[in-house]
């Protein structure tokens, strides 16, 4: 699903130039279960805006399903990235003045689906997140959990190939943590490629295989 050859990223911050990315080569295929880690500057992040198609290489060359995604336009950029890929961030990122049926069925809303059709899609995502007791709530009224479950639903509306999560259990007690990883693992489990930037040595551990990152440049790479 993913070939990434030789991918190289440089940041100006001041006056001085940071290699975020070292000719970072990777395959993943579909329907893989990866944990990225690795200590802050490790390069992790700027992987993940990558593969998400959030930025550009300055060099390298991105593969994703068979096409050659480093040279896009904006538009088709945008295109890929709303067909193919599903983002569950850690500060869950709703709009606070929507509920949480309206957060999710927003991206469908900007794709143009009909009415008819975003309805029912929004309410079998919340049913299979376990909120669709909560649909007309605000983000205001819902638990940490609850949000990250509303963000899952949204990063699903598009039925995402690819699920890429930052730090998706950061803001969260051990408990729901592991209630939002089961939710997450349950979309891999029905295909979705899920690939999860993580500190925590447990949520790591879950994985079926781990990256580990130091210095923009992969320092290990097996199965958990």
């Amino acid at each position: 699903m993913i070939q990434l050859d030789n991918i190289s990223r440089t940041f100006q911050v001041g006056d001085q130039q940071v290699l975020a990315l070292r000719e970072v080569s990777l395959s993943i295929a579909a329907g893989e279960y990866i944990a990225i880690m690795g200590p802050s500057g490790s390069g992790k992040s700027t992987l993940l805006n990558l593969l998400g198609l959030l930025d550009r290489p300055d060099s390298g060359r991105y593969t994703l399903d068979g096409r050659d995604v480093t040279g896009l336009t904006e538009v088709e950029t945008a295109r890929v990235r709303r067909e193919k890929i599903g983002f569950v961030f850690q500060f869950f990122h709703l709009v606070p003045r929507l509920t949480a049926a309206a957060n999710v069925a927003l991206p469908l809303l900007l794709a143009g689906v009909p009415a008819a059709e975003r309805k029912p899609r929004v309410a079998q995502l919340l049913a299979e997140v376990g909120l669709s007791e909560r649909a007309e709530h605000l983000p205001s009224q819902l638990s940490g959990g609850q949000l990250q479950r509303v963000a899952i639903a949204r990063a699903m509306s598009m039925h995402p190939a690819l699920l890429l999560a930052d730090e998706p259990t950061g803001n969260l007690d051990r408990a729901t943590g592991r209630e939002v990883m089961s939710v997450l693992e349950g979309l891999n489990q029905r295909g979705a490629t899920l690939i999860v930037i993580t500190h925590d040595q447990e949520v790591g551990a879950r994985a079926r295989r781990r990256i580990v990152m130091e210095d923009g440049r992969i320092l290990h790479d097996g199965a958990t």
